[in-house]
């Protein structure tokens, strides 16, 4: 051993050995766990499509740098700079909820699975894309995604609140563990996100008193000003021409564009807004990452 030929003063103690083994231990231990949360890939299910390609856009269809419009779409971004903050406002008017669609990473539901929104978007012939709630990065949480439900494990209060959104394209948010999810199924419910917090509820700003909220980070966030005419606001931050947003300014923001309920996304370094082959916004790399970071799932509109 190490210590066998050491003087006398030098050698270990017994209990300084034990400490050093169990040390080691425990650090390999803590390794496993940290990879086996954010680094391991887990696959649950394989998602499979449809046999027939999603169409192609509407060739009929009108499209410029910033809008999209067609019989069943129609897409306006706006992008403002005001305060040191630059944050994107994108219109979306559907025809039917069918148009609103959500897919995940790779096709594949599990943990710790990723891929670019870019190229989600382009995988499902999507018009417009956004990061979705970043569902892969934990285990807990309502999840329905296209009218399947895929997890029902209740997140801890106070962020226990999902967004449901039902098949007449309207916003409810419900206490993750109230009712069994299958039951959202018999009502309509087609997407369910999990992350938040509400933003805007009955048309009025939600009061947001967790620490986070507070500081000023990009932002992903969805609001409805009725049933299939939403509004998305994606901000840009962490750099010099855009600091980024707190979650109450967010929430007036919507209250201000009319919107009656609001609900916050994953956001930071994965809020990415992609439009008709590329991004419009600018993600914040933060140093870590050379271009988009890869999250779980995306919003889509799309056919």
């Amino acid at each position: 051993m190490l210590w066998k030929g050491l003087p006398m003063k030098f050698k270990l103690s017994k209990t300084v050995k034990l400490m050093v083994i169990t040390g080691s231990i425990c650090m390999l231990l803590t390794a496993f766990v940290l990879m086996d949360a954010f680094i391991i890939p887990k696959t649950y299910e394989i998602i499979e499509k449809s046999a027939e390609d999603p169409l192609l856009l509407d060739i009929s269809a009108s499209i410029s740098e910033y809008s999209y419009k067609d019989e069943n779409i129609a897409i306006l971004i706006s992008t403002v700079n005001e305060d040191n903050v630059v944050y994107h406002i994108v219109d979306i008017r559907l025809s039917d909820a069918e148009f609103l669609k959500s897919a995940f990473a790779k096709d594949i539901y599990g943990r710790n699975i990723g891929e670019t929104t870019s190229q989600m978007a382009v995988d499902n012939k999507a018009v417009l894309a956004f990061n979705g709630d970043f569902y892969g990065s934990r285990d807990d949480g309502l999840i329905i995604r296209n009218g399947v439900l895929y997890r029902d494990q209740p997140r801890d209060a106070p962020d226990n609140r999902s967004l449901l959104i039902n098949e007449e394209g309207d916003f409810t948010f419900v206490t993750e563990g109230a009712v069994e999810g299958e039951s959202y199924l018999t009502k309509g419910i087609i997407h369910s996100l999990s992350y938040g917090p509400v933003l805007v509820e009955d048309g009025k700003a939600v009061k947001i008193n967790t620490r986070v909220a507070q500081t000023k980070n990009p932002r992903t966030a969805i609001g409805i000003i009725e049933p299939l005419h939403y509004l998305l606001i994606v901000v840009d931050g962490r750099s010099t021409s855009s600091e980024g947003m707190r979650l109450d300014t967010l929430a007036k923001l919507f209250v201000r564009l009319g919107a009656k309920s609001a609900y916050n996304l994953s956001g930071g370094a994965v809020s990415t807004l992609w439009f008709n082959g590329k991004i419009i916004n600018n993600p914040s790399v933060n140093g870590l990452f050379s271009d988009e970071r890869a999250i779980s799932d995306i919003l889509f509109i799309g056919y």
